[in-house]
């Protein structure tokens, strides 16, 4: 399962994205960290099915800043994913994306366990330069 490797364009995407919403929205960006546990035997289908879920809101979502699911070293069936949203607003809307509809409901049988984390930046003005780094 290839979660963790991002094509270039898409980190370059996910900067600029990420410097013209917090710009736009001045700081209103929501993050939230999901923490979830896969049964063992669904880790690649899952995988699968949560790449697409993630390219897809990316691609066709403006006000998805990132979507960003890794999975731990030694134990690939405790995923994370890191989620900013431009505001509560784009979450909303992304919660209702026939694309995030499918992932819920196709992998709904996989998940043993579902923790959601809001989280807040301590430092927001730094967070732009954590993308532009990574871009280069």
């Amino acid at each position: 399962m290839a979660i963790t490797k991002f094509p270039r364009f898409l980190l370059v995407l996910i900067f600029t994205l990420t410097i013209l919403k917090m710009k736009a929205q001045d700081h209103n960006l929501m993050v939230r960290i999901a923490e979830i546990e896969i049964y063992p035997e669904y880790i690649q289908e899952y995988g699968d099915i949560l790449q697409k879920e993630a390219a897809a809101s990316i691609q066709k979502e403006p006000g998805v800043i990132a979507i960003f699911p890794m999975f731990e070293k030694n134990q690939h069936h405790l995923i994370k994913i890191v989620e900013i949203y431009a505001n509560k607003d784009a979450y909303e809307s992304h919660l209702q994306t026939p694309h995030f509809l499918h992932y819920k409901t196709a992998t709904m049988k996989m998940v043993k366990s579902l923790k959601l984390v809001d989280m807040d930046a301590l430092d927001t003005k730094s967070m732009s330069l954590l993308f532009k780094k990574m871009a280069n």
